[in-house]
């Protein structure tokens, strides 16, 4: 029992550290998904990214409850906690179903998105806003093309409707320390040669490889928390069912 109570002050104060990580894990997909919305097609992308804030938002009571109840046991206290670990666990595996499902969904859904955009850009005086999400994803990941600078020779010059026969890059794929930049090809030093396909891969698999094994993570802490609460229940037994 009183080992019981150590444990489930301890993950109190754990619960409270993993909250503000899960937070940030959750914040990280809902900016991804706003900033690169036209790439995923998906619209329920961001439903994991709100579900691991509700699941933050809800650690921070369980904290409080986890390190009340290893002070002074209150039968009422002892079962918020286990209802808030049954719906925290319910989030969680939720989540991490989620990031795993997508980490392998969207990659193959990110090439054909990709591969689509930058066949219909129009150019870079183009208002559409598919050409405006390449030119945003290029400028903000330092990338050109899907899988680096060549996929855009495919693009002819008078379907951009540009003065002459050159082969040429959006402006976007210029460096910005290059302001005389114009996306010509004659000047690859100016322009930044890498895909971006590559680059949102690696991202989208760092937050979702992130907010999975917070989740897991959690969960197995969680699991402990409810099993010294159920020691220090059974030396406190409920003498009716008010609690339910």
């Amino acid at each position: 029992r009183p080992f019981a109570r150590y444990l489930l002050r301890f993950l109190g104060f754990i619960f409270w550290g993993m909250a503000a990580a899960l937070a940030c894990g959750g914040v990280f997909v809902i900016l991804m998904y706003k900033n690169y919305r036209y790439l995923f097609q998906e619209s329920f992308f961001s439903l994991l990214g709100w579900l691991a804030v509700a699941a933050a938002l809800i650690l921070l009571p369980t904290g409080v409850l986890a390190i009340s109840i290893s002070v002074k046991s209150s039968r009422y206290q002892q079962g918020a906690l286990m209802y808030l670990l049954v719906v925290l666990l319910c989030l969680e595996m939720s989540s991490a179903v989620l990031a795993q499902f997508y980490s392998i969904w969207m990659a193959s859904e990110l090439k054909s998105t990709m591969g689509y955009l930058v066949y219909q850009y129009n150019g870079t005086r183009s208002w559409g806003p598919g050409s405006r999400a390449v030119d945003a994803v290029q400028r903000k990941l330092q990338c050109c093309g899907v899988q680096n600078y060549t996929d855009w020779l495919k693009a002819t010059a008078a379907s951009w409707h540009l003065p002459d026969e050159k082969a040429h890059v959006p402006e976007s794929c210029c460096k910005e320390k290059n302001s005389h930049c114009r996306g010509d090809l004659g000047h690859l030093e100016q322009l930044f040669q890498e895909g971006c396909l590559k680059k949102l891969e690696d991202w989208l698999s760092f937050i979702m490889l992130y907010v999975f094994w917070c989740c897991t993570v959690l969960s197995v802490l969680e699991l402990l928390a409810g099993v010294s609460n159920g020691i220090l229940m059974r030396h406190q037994p409920f003498h009716d069912l008010r609690i339910l």
